[in-house]
């Protein structure tokens, strides 16, 4: 056994392993292409049939296409359609009673006649609700008993012995995605109806933070006015800690900023300041950004423009904060 085992660790060392690798990559991309040619009125059908469901799309699948089942189910919830996964055993013990006469059931089976579902199939008809079945045998009892069959068979397995399912779970995972794609277009899914179903983690901090939610305010804004020396703004600046300081006029409105980097390029060329005004030496026209955007917005003008930080600024022209990168890191948006 011991030998055997060091022969096998051996030969993945070498080019049989990438060979095989390779293989199983091209031989489910090719399962997946297939689908391409193989669409056709029928998936239309699917899509209308869900769409004109008042109810939910239930998924269900044995095994492998159980796994499946389940990823479509939530692939398809977290993008506009209703959907859950349920199992076809526990189905025939009382789950059954998840599926309504308002629901479709979308069930999987790659030879369309696994038992645990043709079980329930005339229940589930008896009830009222529709069929769509997704599955490699287009002459199948399922096939057979549902309203729309979506064809997801493919060439051979991946598998060298062309028996585990490999190719034949990647093509109906993929028709799983095309379907909730489709739904999710039909629907006028956006990002803001995606932010809401994924309030957790970074895809919700994206899509759901605004400037206004992280950017300082008051006081702990530097500003100074169009009329300060500037000695006083470089003492506001190093106050704010922002590595700038706002400039306005007497209403209020931005007319300039000055940075770390104007201060820079000011001691290079100027040696008495006395009397220096700060509009002599501050960047006018400064990149901002309102309130009512993204968070994720300013972070892509940071980059854009090479800047740290951004005023922030109403309609009418007014200072209402201000945001620099480290805003948007303590805020988990980048």
């Amino acid at each position: 056994m011991i030998k055997a085992a060091s022969a096998a660790h051996q030969d993945i060392r070498g080019d049989g392993a990438l060979t095989l690798a390779r293989e199983v990559l091209e031989t489910e991309a090719a399962a997946v292409s297939a689908l391409v040619e193989r669409l056709d009125e029928r998936f239309l059908q699917a899509v209308r049939l869900i769409l004109a469901t008042p109810g939910r799309v239930v998924v269900s699948g044995i095994g492998k296409s159980g796994h499946v089942g389940r990823k479509i189910a939530s692939t398809m919830a977290s993008t506009g359609t209703p959907s859950f996964f349920m199992h076809p055993a526990e189905a025939s013990h009382g789950d059954l009673g998840m599926i309504t006469k308002d629901d479709v059931l979308l069930a999987l089976s790659y030879s369309g006649e696994s038992e645990e579902l043709l079980v329930i199939l005339p229940l589930v008809k008896r009830e009222g609700a529709r069929l769509i079945a997704m599955t490699g045998n287009p002459e199948s009892t399922l096939a057979r008993e549902a309203d729309v069959v979506l064809d997801t068979r493919v060439a051979k397995e991946a598998c060298p012995l062309n028996l585990a399912p490999t190719a034949s779970t990647t093509a109906a995972l993929a028709m799983g995605d095309a379907l909730a794609v489709a739904l999710l277009d039909a629907r006028g899914f956006g990002p803001a109806d995606f932010a809401r179903s994924h309030p957790g983690g970074s895809l919700g901090r994206r899509l759901l933070t605004h400037v206004r939610d992280v950017m300082r305010t008051d006081g702990d804004v530097p500003v100074v006015t169009d009329s300060a020396s500037f000695s006083a703004a470089v003492i506001e600046m190093s106050r704010g800690r922002m590595g700038m300081t706002a400039v306005v006029d007497e209403a209020g409105r931005v007319v300039g900023v000055f940075t770390d980097g104007d201060l820079r390029r000011t001691l290079e060329k100027t040696a008495d300041f006395r009397s220096a005004r700060i509009t002599d030496y501050m960047t006018r026209n400064p990149r901002t950004i309102g309130p009512e955007k993204l968070a994720a917005e300013a972070v892509q003008a940071m980059e854009r423009h090479k800047v740290n930080q951004l005023l922030v600024v109403g309609a009418d022209g007014r200072l209402e904060g201000a945001l620099n990168m480290h805003d948007l890191f303590r805020a988990k948006v980048i």
